[in-house]
């Protein structure tokens, strides 16, 4: 038996879709010139821009305009770098996927892990090419780079979350 997909009821029905749609392609031509899988892009953009955070398979690829081999493609890449989560509707086979909460700080948290290992691989890079070496410098440059984010990264995704936990209280009148 095929099973049939609902359609992600909208919040505001007097979206204009196609310029929904040019600001998915807009951003995630963004994404993906910042390093980002093209597709992965598009279907993490239009996850971001869904009122439920999560749309299946199907719903990526009518909106998208793509193959399911596309989709499928692209939440492998979104899943292997923790962005999106796939999840099983209850009483079917079907996936769905979703954005994981705080997307953009949980994204920049697992960061600080990699910063970690490329600080490691350029201080021994450094010694590898002479410390005192144009080389050497300029990877220990790098090293200390990285070593500075680590340290900088904590303390801004702290007042991140003040900011975010400010901007949730009732004002007082």
């Amino acid at each position: 038996m095929r099973e049939t997909t609902q359609p992600e009821r909208a919040t505001d029905v007097s979206r204009d879709q196609e310029a929904v749609s040019r600001f998915v392609e807009r951003f995630a031509a963004d994404l993906a010139e910042a390093g980002m899988q093209r597709m992965g892009a598009r279907v993490f953009a239009a996850l971001l821009v869904s009122d439920s955070g999560q749309l299946t398979s199907a719903e990526l690829a009518e909106r998208l305009q793509i193959s399911p081999a596309a989709v499928s493609g692209a939440v492998r890449y979104l899943t292997q770098v923790d962005m999106v989560a796939r999840e099983r509707e209850p009483g079917s086979r079907r996936d769905r996927y979703r954005l994981h909460n705080e997307v953009w700080y949980e994204t920049l948290t697992r960061r600080d892990q990699l910063l970690a290992r490329w600080e490691g691989t350029m201080r021994e890079g450094a010694e590898v090419l002479g410390p005192d070496t144009p080389a050497g410098l300029r990877v220990t440059e790098t090293a200390d780079f990285f070593d500075f984010m680590q340290k900088e990264l904590p303390k801004m995704l702290d007042r991140w979350r003040a900011h975010q936990a400010a901007r949730r209280e009732p004002a007082d009148l």
